[in-house]
């Protein structure tokens, strides 16, 4: 059954979510990095202007996280472990035995394709994921219906993920919500073939969202220890996928002291093609110029962020975070993008914090280049050469 525009349930868990180690820490010696860290969930608040609000819900804006394929399922698992409120989970997937994890943990579920693959999968042939979405194209439509901004998170590379979710996005776009795909692109040792199929259908994405951010597995390798088992490798990446759905969703939900909302954010991402999103943390006299720093600094960029001209930042500190620490932050930013850039601006503060700043920075408008097509990230031996 279509979910309703009122339908949204807030839900937190106080858990953090445990990986394999510490934060990146940059060379400079200034902010961390935080890569797969999981920034603590708060208590959502409770709004006493009802008339305004969806049921239960923080803000009129209606957000759905639509998890494709196996790598966007565990991705969706990830990010019920940590809840953001006022966020609708769903899982989409050929495999039916695969999505009951994600229905025992309080997502909604989608088994696409039911005659195209009985339930058993896409054998990672994205022809077949491709048929199997096309084939639910009017449950997806219902789905999608009443959204304002919807996330399509996917592994690119196998079956279900390449081949359904730029027919998701497609549909999802169509309806009128603000679209943003966030993917990854498979390790090298998953072979020639899933690099290319990631490839092809990261192309066929960018035509159907208005904004896609794509993060490399490979890149991960560079932050992460050499000891690290291939489990915890793709939880990592699971993690990251979750990390930028949660960084959009909060600037719009949470009210922060310099309000960015819904309106804000649309103007940055509509069609914006492809975006880089970064966040970082200091601690101590400099903390919010530090965070601006790592923020900006992410080993996983495939773009220097002087490019952009639509950015969108938002400062998390505590009480006695200073104007100044927020202009030196923002001076950062500034300096660091296009001099006629589009830059929308917000500040939360959290009783919770003593002395730590976050920084989440959104970069879009690259030009029709973008990162994630193309192969400079793709070791030589998987080149074809």
């Amino acid at each position: 059954e279509p979910a309703a525009v009122g339908s949204m349930k807030l839900s937190g868990k106080d858990e953090p979510l445990l990986t394999s180690r510490q934060p990146q820490k940059l060379k400079n010696g200034r902010g961390t990095f935080l890569g797969f860290k999981n920034v603590k969930d708060l208590t959502p608040m409770k709004s006493t202007v009802e008339p305004l609000m969806p049921d239960g819900g923080l803000s009129p804006c209606v957000i759905r996280v639509l998890g494709v394929g196996g790598g966007g399922c565990n991705a969706v698992d990830r990010m019920l472990e940590t809840q953001v409120g006022g966020v609708e989970y769903w899982a989409i997937n050929t495999d039916a035995q695969a999505l009951g994890r994600s229905k025992v943990l309080g997502a909604k579920v989608l088994n696409i394709g039911a005659a195209v693959t009985r339930g058993l999968g896409a054998g990672g042939d994205p022809e077949v994921g491709r048929l199997a979405a096309e084939e639910s194209r009017d449950d997806i439509s219902a789905m999608i219906q009443g959204t304002d901004l919807c996330f399509v998170t996917s592994g690119m590379g196998g079956g279900t993920g390449s081949g359904a979710a730029p027919v998701v996005s497609e549909i999802a776009k169509e309806s009128g919500a603000l679209t943003v795909a966030i993917v990854t692109k498979p390790f090298a040792f998953e072979g020639r073939r899933r690099m290319k199929q990631a490839s092809d259908a990261i192309a066929r994405l960018k035509q159907n969202v208005d904004t896609v951010i794509v993060v490399s597995n490979n890149k991960l390798l560079e932050i992460i220890p050499d000891d690290t088992p291939v489990t915890a490798a793709f939880r990592v990446a699971d993690d990251i996928l979750r990390q930028g759905v949660v960084g959009i969703s909060e600037i719009i939900v949470r009210p922060g002291l310099i309000n960015v909302d819904f309106a804000d954010v649309r103007s940055v991402m509509k069609d914006a093609g492809t975006a880089l999103m970064g966040i970082g943390t200091g601690v101590g006299k400099t903390s919010a110029e530090d965070a601006a720093i790592a923020a900006i600094s992410s080993p996983l960029l495939d773009e220097p962020v002087q490019d952009a001209t639509g950015v969108v930042f938002n400062i998390l500190g505590p009480r006695t975070l200073s104007l100044q620490e927020v202009n030196r932050a923002a001076q950062v930013i500034y300096d660091n993008v296009d001099e006629d850039a589009n830059v929308i601006f917000g500040a939360l503060v959290d009783d919770d914090i003593q002395d730590e700043v976050s920084i989440t920075v959104l970069a879009t408008g690259f030009g029709s280049d973008g990162s994630g097509t193309g192969t400079s990230d793709v070791p030589d031996f998987l080149g074809g050469r």
